[in-house]
């Protein structure tokens, strides 16, 4: 059994379905095209496509929600915030701040 995540018209993970690829074939869940295999382990799509995730055509990955505006993705599809995490990050905890793009030590 495989992972099949079925995308809408604008490539957004809708649903997210353990089948066979004979099941998808078959037309009992609608288009076959719509359905991109997807894994846990990144074998298929690059990253697990999750309901709400993009999928890429071009690239031939799924990629998750962009958690924050001011966040950009790197080579790996994963977003990241655009300043480095604090170094001193092991003694502090840091949560995002969106409206000032830093991060900001929990208190």
């Amino acid at each position: 059994m495989s992972h099949f995540a079925k995308i809408d018209s604008n490539n957004i993970v809708t649903e997210v379905i353990v089948a066979e690829q004979d099941f998808i074939n078959s037309g009992a869940v609608g288009d076959s095209f719509l359905w991109i295999q997807t894994s846990y382990n990144n074998a298929f799509g690059k990253r697990f496509g999750g309901v709400g995730h993009t999928y890429d055509k071009t690239l031939g990955a799924f990629i998750a929600p962009k958690p924050y505006p001011s966040w950009v993705l790197d080579a790996e599809l994963i977003w990241g915030a655009p300043v480095v995490y604090p170094a001193d990050a092991g003694e502090f905890e840091y949560t995002w701040d969106e409206d000032t793009t830093a991060w900001v030590e929990v208190v």
